[in-house]
């Protein structure tokens, strides 16, 4: 008889442990008192389902006790599809509190794009101030300003999912920085002006297409760099220096070409005249024997030729006369 009671005791207590396993008592009271709709049905099917009920039930409480009444069956799906339930309901008050519209699903969908949406509803209520690093740009003067702005944004959870994120918005107001730096005059009309460029790069709705709403922009510090202007001319000096130098270089080369060719041109027609006297005794002998030329004519050649090769040495020997300067008392 008390091997039966044994028995019963053993299975009972199995039982009791596999109750408590399945059924989180102290859970269900809490939901119980909070006027949460659960039974233990409910722990069990979570349970088989390797689903955390504390992971669902106790955000689904604060939920309810803040007024928003959630399914148990939406808040097991988005645990089961690997979102942060808690961070969903906190989400989910938040918006509530602040009056900012927030559906279940679309908080669901912002986390499981990966999104913060708890941060985004804190952004929503109390926007962030995001500063961009030093942007660099010229004005059309030549000179170098570098400006940093602080810009206020605030989340829009509509475009939260798909929206551009934060280097979007910084990337878009450096561009619009520099475009509003180039377009000026003069870098002393940006100094003596800084909210210009804020509002000219505000007012192109940099916040297309992103999670954010910009509210503002404001520069924050700008300091003048280098003169690029005189740089960039200076460096085109030097390089129109060296195309003039390359090309002196090659009218050099080209007139030596030249010099080249005429000397060449020269021994040329020298050696035709050497080759030419070496054909004159030729031509004489030739005249002696048809009897073209007489004694006395070829006499006559020798002197004219004789005459000139003496002028020729003379000429050589004496060079040009120096020009003769008048004296003191040549003038009157």
């Amino acid at each position: 008889m008390w091997i039966m009671w044994i028995v019963v005791g053993v299975l009972a207590f199995v039982a009791l442990n596999v109750f408590f396993y399945f059924v989180p008592v102290g859970l269900w009271i809490s939901a119980l008192a909070a006027g949460v709709p659960v039974g233990p049905l409910t722990f069990i099917g979570m349970r088989l389902r390797k689903v955390n009920p504390h992971r669902v039930i106790t955000p689904m409480i604060a939920a309810w006790k803040a007024g928003i009444e959630l399914s148990v069956s939406d808040l097991e799906a988005h645990y089961l599809a690997g979102g942060n339930v808690e961070r969903v309901v906190r989400a989910l008050i938040s918006a509530d509190k602040a009056g900012i519209p927030l559906a279940f699903k679309r908080a669901a969908a912002i986390d499981l794009a990966g999104r913060d949406v708890y941060d985004a509803v804190a952004m929503s209520v109390n926007p962030r101030v995001i500063q961009t690093p030093k942007v660099s740009a010229v004005a059309k003067d030549g000179i170098e300003l570098m400006a940093i702005a602080r810009v206020t944004v605030r989340a829009n959870i509509d475009r939260l999912v798909g929206g551009a994120t934060e280097e979007t918005v910084i990337a878009r107001v450096g561009e619009g920085i520099v475009s509003a730096i180039g377009s000026a005059n003069s870098y002393k009309e940006v100094l003596e002006n800084p909210d210009s460029i804020s509002k000219l790069v505000l007012s192109k709705g940099l916040d297309a297409g992103t999670a954010f709403e910009i509210l503002s922009i404001d520069i924050a510090d700008i300091d003048v760099g280098r003169n690029v202007g005189a740089e960039l001319q200076a460096a085109q000096a030097e390089a129109d220096l060296k195309v003039a130098r390359a090309q002196a270089e090659v009218r050099r080369a080209q007139a030596v070409a030249r010099e080249q060719e005429m000397k060449a041109l020269v021994w040329e027609r020298r050696a035709a005249v050497v080759e030419a006297e070496a054909e004159i005794p030729r031509a004489i002998a030739e005249a002696f024997r048809k009897g073209q030329l007489g004694i006395m004519d070829y006499y006559r050649l020798r002197n004219i030729q004789a005459d000139t090769q003496m002028r020729e040495r003379i000429a050589r020997e004496e060079g040009p006369a120096p020009e003769e300067t008048p004296g003191p008392g040549a003038a009157g």
